[in-house]
């Protein structure tokens, strides 16, 4: 968009529908591959990425719906980071109680921390996980006009559960990430000069130094990776799987499948790095740059890509509102026996999985 061309719903819906199918999609792509080195990941399927968990379809994992739980809470308290925190702790309180597979230990142990009465602004445990960085893209669509309240809401949601604040300057540079492909005013250089300016620690410059330098240099994502000491897959720390999740995705924006791919062929936390990346490239690429089949393959229930299609509608129906619209609903009484079927597929998926991880 050009620097006088307004943000009109349509294109802010698009931008919604953009960030909740990229998550849900580039999820159910990367789950199945999970934990798995690169060489590993080449081994078994050579590059070729679909959907496997379930007869060739795939379901989404915690990466979707933290993304979820906070568009929902934005539906309710889009005014105000506190507000909007505690209708995200009651989110995440509930949902841990439905069995969720695939919980981080950082996310549990705050959770639990939760119940047992601590306040949402002190729940947060000192860990530097990827769970803040996985649910942020949503907010940077939501706030893209509103960089001191993109900031905020970015805090809330993180120390809710992380209170290390490498996890925030993570969660933010992919909120950061966000708000630029709503409307792309500026150049990949001045975005990549305004992310380094996010943390003052040694490390997170360091890391955007690198990021730079590589895309200068037009370095490939793998040989990127490579310079991270990542050869054997991206770790769940957020220092290493944001930047290589922002450095995959603006090295083919406008692709979403090449995005993607470059991603996930880099093994590791392949659902999360997945996640972060589809949600950036549907935001800048749009949602018909995601491949039919992958969309298509999208089995899930009762958090269908249908609902987030109408979570993304309402979103961008909120922004003008001057009132909250409230959160889309769907059918949650189903979410138990959802999990215990998809806890079932995993360890299935898995045990077919464990001849080939140790050869």
């Amino acid at each position: 968009m050009s620097d006088s061309e307004p943000v009109t719903e349509a294109h802010l819906t698009t931008c919604f529908a953009g960030a909740l199918l990229g998550t849900a999609v580039g999820d159910s792509v990367g789950l199945p591959a999970e934990g798995l080195s690169r060489k590993r990941v080449k081994q078994l399927w050579n590059g070729q990425w679909r959907q496997r968990l379930i007869f060739g379809r795939g379901m989404i994992s915690d990466d979707t719906e933290h993304t979820l739980f906070v568009a929902q809470s934005l539906l309710s308290c889009s005014d105000n980071a506190t507000t909007f925190q505690k209708s995200l702790a009651w989110k995440l309180r509930l949902w841990l109680l439905g069995l969720p597979a695939g919980i981080g230990l950082g996310t549990l142990r705050a959770i639990i921390k939760l119940w047992l009465g601590f306040p949402p602004h002190r729940s947060g445990v000192n860990s530097a996980g990827n769970g803040p960085a996985m649910r942020s893209a949503i907010i940077g669509v939501f706030f893209f006009d509103a960089p001191q309240k993109r900031s905020a809401f970015i805090s809330a949601s993180t120390r809710l559960t992380h209170s290390d604040p490498r996890a925030e300057t993570a969660a933010l540079a992919v909120a950061e990430a966000a708000a630029w492909a709503v409307q792309k005013k500026s150049s990949i250089e001045t975005l990549l000069d305004e992310l380094s300016r996010l943390g003052c620690d040694i490390e997170w410059q360091s890391l955007c130094k690198r990021m730079s330098q590589a895309f200068t240099s037009r370095q490939s994502v793998d040989a990127f990776v490579e310079s991270l000491g990542l050869g054997e897959g991206v770790t769940g720390y957020a220092y290493h799987t944001v930047p290589v999740a922002l450095y995959a995705w603006l090295s083919s924006p406008n692709d979403f499948r090449a995005a993607l791919e470059s991603a996930l062929n880099c093994g590791g936390d392949t659902d999360t790095v997945g996640a972060i990346v589809g949600a950036l490239a549907g935001v800048s690429a749009g949602t018909k740059s995601i491949p039919a089949e992958w969309l298509n393959r999208l089995c899930d229930w009762p958090r269908s890509p249908r609902v987030l299609e109408r979570v993304a509608q309402q979103l961008a129906k909120q922004k003008s509102a001057d009132r909250s619209l409230g959160p889309v609903p769907y059918f949650w009484p189903g979410l138990l026996l959802r999990n215990v079927m998809f806890i079932a597929t995993v360890l299935v998926h898995g045990s077919r999985r464990v001849p080939f991880l140790f050869k």
